[in-house]
């Protein structure tokens, strides 16, 4: 029997040992609550790819088709008198949302997409100075950042050679040292307007640690704000506690929402009633007290707290089935999600690095506390070879340029079966050293 990299358990390499990690586990129940495809075999597949898009859960047709009834059934009359009435039905995530990310009452909405808000939230919390105008992100940050970050320092007329700052991982490294946030920060702090960082990282799964880096961005007079993208859903948050300024999130990942669902948008209530913050103002963001008044109010009055940040009304068809998750997280709990995630990829490393190969290494941090529900796999030859080998036998991973397979198991849906089946159909395309 060999130790487990989680520390607190120990695991077994045959099926047997998987099939009782899975007996075992008191949230394999909620597999059943969603729809795995199957695979080439007509097996179903393992599904390893929730860092990408997040199954569906069963729940969603239901409620899309309550939806649709009361579009059918009432017409417009459904804003105010259908089952969940469209004119608040934002509403109904300000408790589930608040919870998800560690947030209060108030500073949690649904709304557009990740980058759209993001470029929302540079509009009120970048506010350069020719002193203070830097924007600090890290490398490799998911390009839709970049390109956000650039055009917002662009727009205002600083040239993104200069004013950009990225932070990146030692030569020969692929992690991100805490101590250098420290050293960076210490020597540019004053110039730095925003932190803007990625909570867990799209390409290595490295888990930052985001009450730290609050901190510091604090101490040294900066803005902070994440891109939650692969964080939400999958780690345990505080954004309150922390004293994060802004933060902004998919719904498609982790979160189970559905490709292109709506984003998420955290701002901290320290902010949420300033009615003189910059922003670009839209008539959902209103008073909801005056908002039907329209001609009559020729002045944006926002709304306390986050939802003051809305510009249109919320796609409804959109919004039920990104609903239907959060009601599963509110049912299932971050603790007891992130307490199996940790013994599902400790377990997926463990059957990993039993491969005898030196066809790839994994480049995601080994602790725990400082990852999430993802190994990235470094392949040294025939990376896209490997992983086309790997989809025909029904694994459904991704990769990302150059030679980085992802792969992730979700604690909300994924067994410890998927894991074992994995591991043995990686293990049969790799050829030992020597």
């Amino acid at each position: 029997m060999s130790g487990s990299p989680d520390g607190a358990a120990t695991f077994e390499p045959d099926e047997a040992f998987a099939r009782q990690l899975d007996a075992n586990d008191p949230l394999g129940g909620f597999r059943t609550r969603f729809h795995i495809p199957n695979g080439p075999s007509g097996l179903s597949s393992v599904y390893f790819a929730g860092n990408s898009l997040g199954l569906q859960p069963k729940s969603v047709r239901s409620l899309i088709e309550q939806e649709l009834k009361d579009w059918a059934d009432r017409g417009v009359d459904a804003h105010f008198e259908g089952k969940t009435p469209w004119y608040s039905y934002h509403e109904v995530f300000r408790e589930s949302g608040a919870r998800l990310v560690g947030a209060r009452l108030g500073e949690v909405v649904l709304m557009n997409s990740l980058t759209v808000n993001l470029h929302l939230m540079l509009v009120s919390f970048y506010r350069p100075t020719r002193r203070r105008h830097k924007i600090l992100i890290e490398q490799p940050c998911f390009p839709s950042d970049l390109y956000a970050v650039k055009t917002q320092l662009q727009y205002h007329d600083f040239d993104p050679n200069e004013a950009l700052i990225q932070i990146a991982p030692r030569p020969g490294e692929h992690l991100l040292r805490i101590e250098d946030f420290e050293e960076l920060l210490d020597r540019e702090g004053d110039s730095v307007a925003v932190v803007l960082l990625g909570g867990v990282n799209f390409v290595t799964g490295q888990l930052l640690d985001m009450k730290r880096i609050a901190e510091l961005a604090r101490r040294h007079g900066c803005v902070v704000g994440f891109d939650l993208a692969h964080a939400a859903g999958n780690v345990p948050l505080q954004l309150h506690e922390w004293g994060v300024d802004f933060a902004v999130w998919c719904n498609y990942k982790y979160l189970n929402g559905g490709p292109g669902a709506v984003g998420g948008c955290f701002v901290h209530e320290k902010h949420g009633d300033h009615d003189d913050l910059p922003r670009f103002a839209g008539w959902w963001g209103n008073d909801p007290k005056t908002r039907f008044r329209m001609h009559l109010e020729p002045n944006f009055v926002p709304r306390g707290g986050a939802e003051g940040w809305q510009i249109s009304n919320p796609p409804i068809l959109a919004m039920a089935p990104v609903r239907a998750s959060y009601d599963l997280f509110d049912e299932v709990g971050m603790e007891a999600l992130r307490a199996k995630s940790i013994r599902l990829t400790g377990y997926l490393e463990y059957l990993v690095d039993r491969i005898e190969t030196d066809r790839f290494k994994i480049i995601t941090p080994r602790d725990p506390d400082q990852r999430g529900s993802q190994l990235s796999l470094l392949v040294h030859d025939e990376s896209k070879l490997l992983l086309s080998k790997l989809q025909r036998e029904g694994v459904v991973c991704d990769f990302r340029e150059p030679d980085i397979i992802r792969v992730a198991p979700v604690a909300m849906y994924n067994s410890f079966h998927d894991a074992w089946r994995f591991a043995q159909v990686l293990g049969r395309h790799m050829v030992p050293s020597g």
